[in-house]
């Protein structure tokens, strides 16, 4: 796949995109060489909550193309720790358990919870220094956003050192008013805060958190439309990441994003998704007896 930009979801293992983005009987086993047939980034999730085995590794290497991108979380471990001076060796691990798959994971990413505020930014700093690899943070503290010096001084620490800071965008799913569960539990976990749209190396890093209504997330997705549009006129490669509530829909959401940018960039190429059968068409082709 060919894009300038990348483009994902927030994991391949989903079993409810059976009948969407796979085939209804594909094994779980071959979800990944699916998933990378179609998109060429996914997040990292599942490295944030557990560590996977070497074994796991070197699978997903023989799987994932050369130009495919996993944006590891670095584990809760570690971005949770109450001083990240204090976990740089697991910082280092889980960097040398991750070499096999070389640059797909570029950037790495750390999510910080909202307890990691500016007295805290030196910690930063030393975990950058001792990764020694592109990395992409994502802040949640009230001040990183308050447009003070606090701020400031985050955005300067991370541009001299080329490290990006996530666009996180929660606005579509906050402005759904709804008693669903899984729409209630999106809610709970995902944060609220201003958009702060950055680029402070040549891959900005969005991740956009939908509604569950796909048309509903056109006017929340239009800025930004324009802005991975003018990224990537720029000569800049930005990651795009789409997510809905229960991610149900995230990859129709993230096909849906790039045809809206395509109608912005009219020579930006396909997605290489063939059509699928569903549930019904086969049970339709089994009772003919045609295949």
């Amino acid at each position: 796949m060919n894009l300038p930009y990348f483009l994902g979801c927030p994991s391949w293992n989903d079993a409810a995109w059976r009948g969407s983005l796979y085939p209804p009987g594909l094994p779980a086993s071959e979800y990944l060489a699916r998933y990378c047939s179609v998109f060429n980034t996914v997040e990292g999730n599942t490295t944030l909550y557990a560590w996977p085995s070497v074994q796991k590794i070197q699978r997903w290497a023989t799987v994932m193309p050369e130009g495919f991108r996993f944006c590891a979380k670095l584990p809760r471990e570690i971005s949770q720790a109450p001083d990240l001076r204090d976990v740089l060796d697991l910082v280092l691990s889980f960097r040398s358990l991750l070499a096999p798959l070389g640059a797909r994971v570029t950037p790495f990413w750390l999510q910080l919870p909202a307890s990691f505020g500016p007295a805290r930014l030196d910690e930063l700093a030393q975990l950058i220094e001792t990764l020694d690899r592109p990395l992409a943070v994502e802040v949640r503290h009230a001040a990183f956003f308050a447009k003070g010096e606090d701020e400031r001084a985050l955005n300067r620490m991370l541009r001299e050192r080329g490290v990006e800071r996530i666009c996180m965008d929660t606005r579509a799913l906050f402005s759904c008013q709804s008693s669903d569960p899984a729409l209630r539990h999106a809610q709970s976990k995902k944060p609220r805060l201003p958009v702060r749209p950055a680029a402070f190396s040549e891959s900005p890093q969005l991740r956009f958190v939908g509604h569950p209504a796909l048309e509903a997330n056109d006017r929340f997705m239009t800025p930004w439309l324009g802005k991975v549009a003018d990224w990537i006129e720029a000569g800049k490669r930005p990651h795009v990441y789409l997510h809905t509530p229960d991610n149900r829909l995230a990859p129709e959401l993230a096909m849906r994003f790039h045809d809206l940018l395509s109608e912005r960039l009219p020579g930006l190429p396909p997605l290489t998704a063939p059509p699928m059968q569903t549930e019904s068409q086969l049970s339709l082709l089994d009772a003919t007896g045609e295949r």
